[in-house]
């Protein structure tokens, strides 16, 4: 029986019964190759099917056939990894300065959106080595559609006066980076492209169609990296376009250089300036404007007081962001500052609530003889400060603050909700911006340490003053909350000179969301701007 391999006799012609060679047409048409026989044994799996290449092409499966064969492909992998180098250390940087501000880096915005351009940035780079010798034409499409949105964003920026003040010099290098880098891949792709049809045309003899199970799968990951990539850029891109529309809402203040000229703290006043004492309103854990302006204005319109001025803390409101870190003193230090570029004098009746009333002490005892009363209402007491220092709220606040460049829940406010500019600035929605949430983490890293020995520090030269004030707190947290209670009794004890401490019994933290507790707040605050 004939071998398909061919004889056993490892090719030798068959002889017949004469002993003469056989010259049949089947065994003249037995194929006889070199790898048939190993050793003598017969083919197996290792066996050679078809004969090696004499055309003088390589395999398409050739390592040797790849676009690293040319200079300029390898001249831009090199490139692309010290672009990465470049964008990374930019990146730590940029996370050092949210914490502590390098000089000549600190951002009158809340910094995010420089954070997460440059994180896009890495993202990009990382995908194009990763993938550097696989090019796509969804990869392609998909690269261009994120630098296309990125030079919208960076003409946004430069184009709106706020943006452009907000963002900086750091954050429009962010983005203009970013750009370019986005602009650099669509160009490495085409490049290897290019480069990888060339390499198989001269070394295969023709372009290679047919792509691996590995190249499929590298392919497909790349391209679902990218369409999550390309969402990111939209939202970043829909977020700038929100906060162009807020940048429109005009501060019913000044905005006034503090700090030396790095920050501008929006402070407003109403009423007759000759009129003493002026009342100070100082916010609570939000901006004034939405917590309790409107029975301060109450007052004012029934003839209760006659002047009152207001201002937002950094970073909430109209405010900018204050470089890092920022402690109450400071704040206390820029509002002294702002009240006096806007030519504002003593003497102030003080008024406070919860988080604010720190603020509030601490202004006020270091204006001493110029506080005419102080009006604390449901007010932090300074051994409750670890309430808002913890590290867990912390890495809260700072994950919050990076994700808020998307600005997912701002956009659906305004598309489902129809949250408008006063909402996002000052409102209900005001929380969830990068600046809001950037106060509120400063606030954070110091409140159990150099905030904490600012307020203890006022204590003591509180205890000296002769200042008349008056302590009201809610009803609901007194009942709530046993130590709040017992810390609320201790700020009367401030000075010798409490006028009443009321405890509204139906009122909630905001004392004022209550007829009863508007009407207490109103009369004591004439008690202390009349001097009784």
């Amino acid at each position: 029986m004939v071998s398909l391999w061919g004889s056993k006799n490892g090719g030798e012609n068959n002889v017949d019964g004469d002993g003469a060679a056989s010259t049949d047409g089947d065994n003249s048409r037995q194929p006889s190759h070199a790898g048939d026989r190993r050793g003598g044994h017969d083919a197996d799996e290792r066996t050679r099917l078809l004969p090696p290449r004499n055309d003088g092409y390589l395999d398409p499966d050739d390592p040797a056939v790849s676009p690293y064969n040319l200079w300029s492909v390898r001249a831009l992998r090199y490139l692309s990894v010290i672009f990465i180098i470049i964008s990374f250390l930019w990146w730590v940087l940029l996370l050092v300065s949210t914490f502590v501000s390098p000089p000549m880096m600190h951002s009158r915005g809340s910094g995010f959106f420089d954070f997460s351009y440059t994180t896009l940035t890495i993202g990009n780079l990382l995908i194009a080595i990763l993938f550097f010798t696989v090019p796509s034409k969804p990869m392609e499409i998909l690269t261009l559609i994120v630098s296309a949105f990125l030079l919208i964003d960076m003409i946004i920026i430069l184009a709106v006066p706020r943006l452009r003040i907000e963002e900086g010099w750091v954050g429009i290098a962010s983005v203009i980076w970013a750009a370019l880098v986005a602009l650099y891949n669509v160009m490495t792709d085409r490049v290897v492209a290019w480069g990888k049809k060339e390499e198989e045309e001269r070394l295969t003899g023709r372009q290679e169609t047919r792509r691996t199970l590995r190249e499929w799968c590298a392919v497909l990951t790349a391209t679902v990296i990218m369409v999550v990539m390309t969402i990111i850029v939209i939202l970043l891109t829909a977020t700038l376009i929100l906060r162009s529309r807020d940048a429109t809402l005009a501060p019913p203040g000044t905005r006034y250089y503090v700090d030396g000229d790095k920050y501008q703290l929006h402070l407003a006043c109403q009423g007759n300036k000759t009129s003493t004492p002026t009342v100070l309103v100082e916010g609570g854990e939000n901006p004034v404007e939405d917590t309790f302006y409107d029975w301060i204005y109450n007052a004012y319109m029934n003839g209760t007081i006659d002047r009152f001025c207001y201002y937002d803390r950094p970073g909430l409101g109209w405010s900018d962001n204050a470089p890092s870190p920022h402690s109450a003193g400071m704040t206390a230090g820029a509002l002294a500052e702002a009240l006096a570029r806007a030519g504002e004098e003593a003497p102030w009746v003080v008024v406070s609530q919860g988080v604010g009333g720190i603020y509030s002490r601490i202004f006020s005892s270091r204006n001493p003889g110029g506080i005419a009363g102080l009006l604390l209402i449901d007010t932090l007491h300074e051994d409750l400060l670890h309430r808002i220092a913890s590290p867990g709220r912390g890495f809260v606040l700072w994950a919050r603050g990076i994700i808020s460049p998307l600005g997912y829940d701002r956009l659906a406010g305004a598309i489902f909700k129809g949250r408008t500019r006063q909402d996002r600035v000052y409102g209900r929605s005001a929380y969830q911006g990068g600046k809001f949430i950037k106060a509120k983490l400063q606030e954070n890293l110091v409140a159990d340490s150099l905030t904490k020995n600012e307020v203890l520090q006022a204590r003591v030269l509180e205890e000296k003053e002769h200042t008349p004030f008056v302590v009201v707190s809610s009803g609901i947290e007194v009942r709530r909350d046993r130590e709040w209670e017992k810390k609320q009794k201790d700020l009367t004890k401030l000075t010798d000179n409490l006028k009443a401490w009321d405890v509204v019994n139906r009122a909630p933290h905001e004392v004022w969301r209550t007829l009863e507790g508007r009407t207490v707040l109103e009369k004591r605050l004439g008690q202390l701007v009349r001097g009784k």
